[in-house]
């Protein structure tokens, strides 16, 4: 007589670890991408980007940036009630971590910092109004002011981790969407001033991909009945 069948539920720490397993994969994976590509593959020339150039500045700032929205998506991933979240969630997890591997594979290859010393988006001469974009490591470090445009504070991620429910929904939304708003300054200006092929084409690619998912987050916060975030 057959034995019957046990439940294949996974539980939330196995969810955990198996979402673990796959951000190291994709780590590596985009990694790898970026360090063996060598420079004139990527469509530039054999030179080297200098330290405050455009190229290494966004490599390393769109890097923390990222780093946040992955640590966010991944509460979201094994927090959300509505599975909608949850499969965007993933994407943005495993997309921008890529993205990730691939910008800190550029850096090693380049023999830069992973991150910058100086504080961030000193690499940004002006916005469109004529002012300075740069910030000091004192705002970087501030835990209710964002570090840079879009970032959530230390408040706003441990309410995050915190919620339940539908609220997390709407609140991973909201935060994501403009941490996404935030963002695009940065990538706009890679995409018109860095000097890398390869790099000006993943930063195109990030505008795109990323003004979707905030049409479609704003649309899907909406059906909620909840209201974006003030752009910071």
């Amino acid at each position: 007589m057959s034995e019957p069948s046990r439940s294949t539920k996974v539980g939330r720490p196995q969810l955990i670890a198996l979402i673990a397993l796959g951000v190291i994969a994709v780590l590596t994976v985009g990694f790898a991408l970026g360090f063996f590509a060598r420079t004139n593959f990527l469509g530039g020339d054999d030179s080297t980007p200098a330290a405050d150039s455009v190229d290494v500045g966004f490599a390393q700032d769109m890097s923390v940036h990222h780093n946040q929205a992955i640590d966010m998506s991944s509460i979201a991933l094994t927090n959300a009630s509505d599975p909608l979240v949850r499969n965007l969630a993933f994407d943005m997890l495993t997309s921008q971590q890529n993205q990730v591997g691939q910008m800190q594979g550029w850096l090693a290859l380049w023999d830069r910092a992973p991150v910058g010393a100086d504080g961030y988006m000193g690499w940004m001469s002006a916005d469109d109004h004529g002012h300075s974009m740069s910030m000091s490591a004192d705002t970087a470090e501030s835990g209710s002011v964002a570090a840079m445009p879009g970032m959530a504070s230390t408040e706003e991620l441990a309410a995050l981790r915190q919620a339940t429910g539908p609220d997390v929904d709407v609140m991973f939304l909201q935060l994501m969407l403009r941490h996404h708003q935030g963002g695009l300054s940065m990538m706009e200006y890679a995409a018109d001033h860095a000097e890398t092929p390869a790099l000006v084409r993943l930063a195109q690619s990030m505008i795109s991909t990323q003004q979707s998912e905030a049409t479609l987050m704003t649309q899907m916060l909406a059906e909620k009945g909840a209201e974006p975030l003030p752009t910071s």
